[in-house]
């Protein structure tokens, strides 16, 4: 068991990480941890943030 472990580790190791599910991640991360603050959060308000972030960055 501990080798097929280690070895599903290495295989995750190596697996690309796509741009895409990068932000998917960091998306869910600040759901996450913003939800536990104030149930009112929604996963499109974090969406809606995060694209008004991207154009302000993108304007700098």
């Amino acid at each position: 068991m501990i080798d097929q472990l280690k070895c599903l580790i290495e295989a995750a190791r190596r697996r690309p990480f796509p741009p895409e599910e990068r932000e998917a991640q960091r998306r869910s991360f600040a759901y996450g941890n913003t939800k536990i603050e104030n149930d009112l959060i929604t996963r499109e308000m974090v969406d809606e943030q995060d694209e008004l972030l991207k154009r302000e960055l993108q304007e700098r």
